[in-house]
Formats: structure tokens, sequence, C-alpha cells
């Protein structure tokens, strides 16, 4: 099977191609907008910036995948408040690009997405939840979904929360790595405790990606941990399994941040549909947090 994924240097990208390129039956091509920063043991890899239409085109048409995997996406949800259209070229445009490729390859299209594009109001949720985005970058990804879902080619829809985990390389740091590294270094850091989520390992999701492209799944599938927890909550368990000074971590609540983008209290994710039609099993938060250790 040849899949070709999108934002290959993204957390999620790097862990999904490793996977792949350790599958016999997987022919892999990494894009990437830079230049890849880590070897494939297996695979192709090249440049590709999905937001250029005639380039994504080209890629996707000379590739033939029978399975993209869109993981491309600007996430900084701040910084989706104040550069808008920056935001919609690569949420909303780029996935238009994306789409149309794919049906010219008869490929089949499995596509990222996030619990932002919901209020909070509500949580954990299943796949029928009504989404009602409280963010730009939430009604972003929304936008994108619904391009996806009004497509001629065959597609599922992958919702994730609030991805940890660690690569040789990151470029971004995520909640764990954040709490680890702050802790290490004896700051005291304040994390709020009025925000509810089920944190994703990339492990998990790179595997729900793999699972859906075996499968050719159709449809909206939640893949996320299991566990409910707020950021505290992962702060604090973060600090113990590396027996660093949960002291540090002090208990706040969202009135005491400014941030330019609203964030949903309560999500969260019921994944019984994934693990039923996909085999999908998730690691627990300790399971991830020693999987992180092992890779440091």
């Amino acid at each position: 099977m040849k899949i070709l994924i999108t934002g290959s240097n993204g957390l999620l990208g790097h862990k999904l191609t490793q996977l792949l390129s350790q599958d016999p039956d997987v022919e892999v091509f990494a894009t990437s907008r830079g230049p890849l920063k880590y070897a494939l043991s297996k695979g192709l890899s090249g440049s590709l910036d999905v937001t250029d239409p005639a380039q994504t085109e080209g890629v996707i048409e000379a590739f033939k995948p029978e399975v993209v995997v869109h993981s491309a996406a600007m996430t900084q949800v701040d910084q989706c408040e104040t550069e808008k259209e920056k935001c919609w070229l690569n949420n909303v445009t780029a996935v238009g690009n994306v789409v149309r490729a794919c049906e010219k390859v008869k490929a089949h299209l499995i596509h990222v997405s996030t619990d932002f594009i919901f209020d909070g109001t509500a949580g954990p949720l299943d796949e029928t939840a009504k989404p009602n985005p409280i963010s730009y970058y939430g009604q972003s990804k929304l936008a994108g979904e619904e391009i996806v879902r009004k497509s001629q080619v065959k597609w599922a829809i992958l919702r994730t929360i609030l991805v940890y985990g660690v690569t040789p390389d990151m470029s971004r740091s995520n909640i764990v790595l954040w709490v680890k590294k702050s802790l290490e270094e004896g700051k005291a850091i304040s994390v709020v405790n009025d925000q509810w989520r089920t944190p994703t390992l990339a492990e998990d999701l790179a595997m729900g990606c793999l699972l859906a492209a075996r499968k050719k799944a159709l449809g909206i599938y939640n893949i996320s941990g299991e566990e409910m927890m707020t950021p505290y909550d992962i702060a604090v368990r973060t600090a113990h399994f590396f027996h660093l000074d949960s002291t540090l971590v002090r208990v706040t609540d969202s009135t005491q941040f400014r941030q330019l983008a609203a964030r949903p209290p309560r999500t969260g994710f019921i994944v019984e549909k994934a693990k039923r039609e996909l085999g999908f099993r998730p690691h627990s938060f300790e399971e991830g947090l020693a999987m992180i250790k092992a890779m440091m």
C-alpha cells in the first residue's frame, strides 16, 4: 500500500512516518514544507507545500498514493486569532488542495482534526456530538472537515486531543515536555485545573492513522487517550512519574490567564467506535510517559 503523509516534520507526522517505514506492506512518502528533519529507514521523502494547489496536485499525482494522511495544519491556537488569513490558508484552503488532488488519483483521504471544533460545554464526546467552535482555530478546522465531508473522495476524519510525545529533534514542545523541562530547571509553573481533556500519546494517534489506512475506514473517528484529566492533573502525574518536585506545580484556573483564543472548558473523547471498528487500543497516561522516558 502506498501512503503519502503531509506535515511529516510534525510530532504526528514523524511518529506515523517511522511507524509506516517499519511496515513491509507499506511504501511511504513523507512530505513536508521544509527538508525532512530525520532519516527514513525505508521510503521516500520530498517537499510539499499544501497551500500551493499546483504543487500539491503534482506531488500527489506523481506518487499516486492509495492513501493520503493529511496531518499538516496550523495548530498554534492564539496565533490563529491574530493571523487569520494564514490560519485559513493552512487549515482550509490547503485541505481543498489536498482533496482535489486525492480526487484525481482516487486516493483514500485520512484527515486529522481536533476537539477544538467543540464549545466545551459537555464531555467526553462521541462522534455524533454537534460542533460549535469558539476560536478561529476551531472554526478553521471545522471548515476543513466540511470540505472533506462534501468531497468526492473516500474519507475518514480522525479527531484528536492534546497530543504529547517526544522526537529526537523537537521543534515545538507539548504539555508533558514543558512540565518536565520546567521542573528539572527548578521553575515553578501555574497550571489550570478547570479544563478537561483526554490527552493523546503521539504513538497512539499514529497507530490510529495506520489502522484507518489499513481498513480504508469511512466516517468520523475519535482517536485519543481515555483518561479525563486537567492540565494540572497531567502536570502532577508527570512530576511524580519523573520523580520531580510536584510542589512546584501551582494550581490555577483559566480566569487567571489572558489568552487571545478561547479554549473549550471540557471536551474529552469517547473512543469506543475506534476500538470496535479499527481495533484501536490507547495506552494509559503512565504507559505513555514510560515510552517518552525510554526515548530520552
